[in-house]
């Protein structure tokens, strides 16, 4: 199985919006899948869609193999989900809600368990609702992958939450994926953390997914172009379609260029630039892809 989620042209529709259109998406095994997009761009639709929460408009997505709308509960034995606004019964403590869980899963990993408790430093004995949102995070965090799942759902998981949790969630993870052969999917708008865990990428924008690929060939071909002229440059008519708009103050003209390659790209900036002074390339953060792309999408 070299997809682990597949959809072709699924369609979401509500009576009063278009949630996810025409989406052709593959989130390969083994990856650790970042799903980005703006606030309202469809991400958790196309998520509880995938998960069978709502039923496609039109389309179908394949997970584990099977379509979405037929998930067996074997099938569901062996997905993980979490997502930001998961409701946990607060009056549980942390043992008993990790002991309810796991009368669910036949293969759940108790020493997995014991070892996520620890290095998440949870209160085993105090109640849910007795903890803060990255602590409630952490124990929904610990009772989804304790079990060992083939693919793991995370939606929006570090929103709201400090540094430091993110960064012990990130690290769970990561610490997981060494030694576990599963999938990740991960939406989310918190891209600084998201550089650090996932290898690929996909950007959805009002339903409409706008590329997907790894985060290696995304950052080799979105750089940030500075030009330094003799005098105020003046930007050609002739824009390339790829590259975004430009930023000029005195004698810079910075942009993005989104299909760079490497001796070409520079060649036609000059060519448009002929009173060009010097030139610089720099390769982006996933953030400033992120920003730049959805300024250029407004």
């Amino acid at each position: 199985m070299s997809s682990v989620i597949s959809t072709v042209h699924l369609n979401k529709k509500f009576p009063s919006s278009e949630a996810v259109l025409d989406l052709n998406l593959e989130v390969p095994a083994g990856s650790i899948f970042g799903y980005l997009g703006p606030n309202g761009a469809g991400k958790t639709t196309t998520i509880k869609t995938i998960m069978n929460i709502y039923v496609p408009s039109s389309g179908s997505a394949t997970v584990l193999g099977l379509d979405s709308c037929r998930l067996s509960t074997a099938r569901l034995q062996q997905i993980g989900y979490v997502s930001e606004n998961q409701e946990l019964p607060g009056w549980m403590s942390v043992n008993y809600y990790l002991d309810y869980c796991r009368a669910f899963y036949p293969q759940w990993d108790t020493d997995l368990c014991d070892a996520l408790v620890k290095q998440f430093d949870l209160p085993r004995k105090r109640q849910l609702k007795q903890l803060s949102r990255g602590m409630r995070m952490k124990a929904a965090l610990v009772s989804a992958i304790a079990y060992r799942p083939q693919l793991l759902i995370l939606d929006e998981p570090f929103s709201g939450l400090d540094p430091l949790v993110r960064d012990e969630l990130v690290e769970g993870i990561l610490a997981i994926s060494a030694d576990h052969n599963w999938t990740v999917l991960v939406s989310s708008h918190d891209l600084a953390e998201i550089e650090n865990l996932v290898t690929h990428v996909a950007y959805l924008d009002r339903g409409q997914l706008q590329f997907s690929e790894e985060l290696a060939s995304l950052q080799d071909r979105v750089r940030e172009v500075e030009v330094i002229c003799e005098d105020s440059p003046q930007v050609p008519a002739a824009w390339p379609e790829a590259w975004l708009k430009p930023e000029t103050s005195s004698a810079v003209v910075r942009f993005v260029v989104t299909d760079f390659t490497d001796g070409k790209t520079p060649e036609q900036v000059k060519s448009l630039f002929p009173r060009c002074r010097d030139l610089s390339v720099r390769q982006m953060s996933l953030r400033s892809i992120f920003i730049s792309l959805a300024k250029s999408h407004r």
